[in-house]
């Protein structure tokens, strides 16, 4: 697998984010941690999206959750629901790659309630650190890094309607619109709710813009029978804002 990585276009000193599903592929987590790992080399980084939608009130994964219950209900099930821990709070629909990467031991979190990363190697901490609430995928956050050091994406068995770099666009976008959310944290007094303001985030077209991603700025390859698409961060990021500046109404 290490040599299908290389082929691939996986170098040693990489900053590299990772999109994985092992679904069908008999591929197991722990060794395709170990092969990237082994590639990037004790220069390099590997990153996962680690993010836990479920500690929100809005989001898709939140609202099938507290589906069919009546406002008594609801209310209980939010007063009991946990904070976020990054040491202990697992990613939730994320794959297996992302918590096996987020549950190795020595792998740095960013604090982020609901779109934290994990990283491991050389920068993992760096990369993690001052991850502000306010700021879900901008450039105060992990991606925002990665893109200002040229990071790259390698999407493993999974297409773009998955790139969280596209998200980095709509930071940009002259006038974002914004939108209210709410996570429950860790605070001194205890766990509460908290409300913050931030980018209105929506993937609903990132497969389109994908699709429009110019094939010579993607190298495909195929890595133990995946199909892999690796990428620049910078590239996607310039792109899906000339995309959605067009588009986006």
């Amino acid at each position: 697998m290490a040599v299908q990585l290389r082929l691939a276009g996986v170098r040693p000193g990489q900053r590299l984010l990772v999109h994985a599903s092992l679904g069908g592929t008999g591929l197991r987590a722990e060794a395709l941690r170990d092969a990237l790992l082994g590639v990037l080399g004790p220069r390099g980084t590997l990153v996962v999206p680690a993010f836990t939608p479920q500690n929100s009130a809005t989001s898709r994964a939140h609202l099938a959750r507290i589906a069919g219950m009546d406002e008594e209900e609801v209310r209980r099930f939010r007063d009991r629901m946990p904070a976020f821990d990054p040491a202990r709070t697992p990613s939730h629909g994320m794959g297996a790659l992302a918590e096996v990467v987020r549950s190795t031991p020595g792998a740095a979190r960013s604090a982020h309630p609901q779109t934290s990363f994990a990283a491991l190697g050389r920068d993992a901490r760096r990369l993690c650190a001052d991850h502000r609430l306010t700021c879900h995928l901008g450039e105060e956050s992990p991606l925002g890094k990665l893109c200002w050091e040229g990071g790259q994406v390698l999407l493993f068995n999974v297409g773009f309607s998955v790139c969280t770099a596209f998200h980095l666009a709509e930071y940009r976008i002259p006038k974002p619109p914004l939108r209210m959310y709410a996570c429950v944290v860790n605070l001194p007094g205890g766990d509460q709710w908290v409300d913050y303001e931030d980018v209105a985030l929506d993937d609903g077209d990132f497969e389109r813009i994908g699709a429009e991603f110019p094939a010579s700025a993607v190298r495909r390859a195929r890595v133990g029978g995946a199909a892999t698409a690796l990428f620049s961060i910078p590239d996607a990021v310039d792109h899906a804002l000339a995309w959605m500046t067009e588009n986006r109404r």
